[in-house]
């Protein structure tokens, strides 16, 4: 009986998951269309509220072309674990009405967002195309780099902690928010995130102006749709973790979903705003700048940590 709670809450979770990110291509599409002077969606029912659906009937009864050349069984297979692992990791999100507790989150984390580079890799190779082949060998490059500051930041929190478990987090947060004296992880855990996700200014696996739409470029119809709606759960997972992360002091009361929505407002105004960066830059930026600091800022707080228990014994 208890198996099956746990499967029905998660079954709801992923319903709710699926329908935030339906609505939120709609929120995404209204607030680039004001950055740009123009209205947006504002044709299908009031101000556009049933586009998402519209999208969503378009692409999944669109003629589906394939070409000869295509590695099939990999080349179908590819988004839709890229879907799958985007709603999976979802379990580690400590919802209070959560019917689990995974102690090894942070680990869990680093590993979903490891193996999904694969799934990158593999829809880029599988179209046996030049540009989605480039797309991918960039996405494995860059997933990499910001990979190493993801997890080093999420180091500096267990040694804070003592814990994997991003429960225990929020617990550790009850009293102070670690934004106050995490400001600048919050700042780089942010460029970090953003990298990870290919969103702008970071886009180079999706980079149209050379790429023309990169490692998805031979998808379309379903195939495309599973990849956008990959795309964006792991874009509201993201902006949940800042929340959990950084203001785990809220515990999901209204003001928490005003934070979350925040952050994807401020993802999708970068889009808007700023141009792409150069490769070279990115990487420089990981590697040269991001990495350094948070090593010292990792070093910093292991010698507050030790001297504050050689005080306490």
């Amino acid at each position: 009986m208890s198996f099956m709670m746990m499967l029905l809450s998660y079954l709801i979770l992923l319903i709710n998951v699926l329908i935030a990110v339906a609505f939120l291509t709609l929120y995404e599409r209204k607030i680039l269309g004001y950055v740009q002077m123009r209205k947006g969606p504002n044709k299908m029912g009031f101000m556009g509220i049933f586009q998402p659906f519209n999208d969503a009937i378009k692409l999944f009864s669109k003629e589906y072309l394939m070409s000869y050349n295509f590695n099939y069984y990999v080349y179908l297979v590819s988004p839709f674990f890229m879907l799958l692992l985007g709603l999976f990791i979802w379990v580690l999100v400590p919802f209070m009405f959560n019917m689990w507790e995974m102690n090894l989150g942070v680990l869990f984390m680093l590993s979903i967002l490891s193996i999904s580079v694969y799934f990158t890799m593999y829809s880029g190779w599988s179209s046996n195309s030049v540009y989605s082949l480039l797309g991918s060998l960039r996405a494995i490059a860059q997933s990499i780099s910001y990979e190493v500051s993801l997890a080093m930041i999420l180091v500096i929190f267990i040694f804070l902690t003592d814990s994997f478990n991003f429960y225990d987090l929020m617990v550790y947060q009850s009293g102070v928010s670690m934004l106050l004296y995490m400001l600048p992880l919050f700042f780089m855990f942010s460029v970090s995130s953003i990298a990870e996700l290919n969103r702008s200014p970071f886009d180079f696996v999706e980079g149209e102006s050379e790429l023309v739409s990169g490692f998805n470029i031979e998808y379309a119809s379903g195939m495309f749709a599973f990849l956008f709606l990959a795309e964006y759960s792991m874009i509201l997972f993201f902006s949940m973790m800042w929340m959990v992360m950084f203001m785990g002091f809220l515990w999901f009361n209204v003001l928490s979903y005003f934070f979350i929505m925040m952050f994807f407002s401020l993802i999708v105004l970068i889009r808007g705003t700023y141009p792409r960066f150069r490769y070279d830059m990115l990487m420089s930026l990981a590697w040269k700048k991001f990495l350094p600091f948070i090593l010292l800022y990792l070093i910093f707080i292991l010698g507050v940590k030790f001297f504050y228990l050689m005080v306490v014994m």
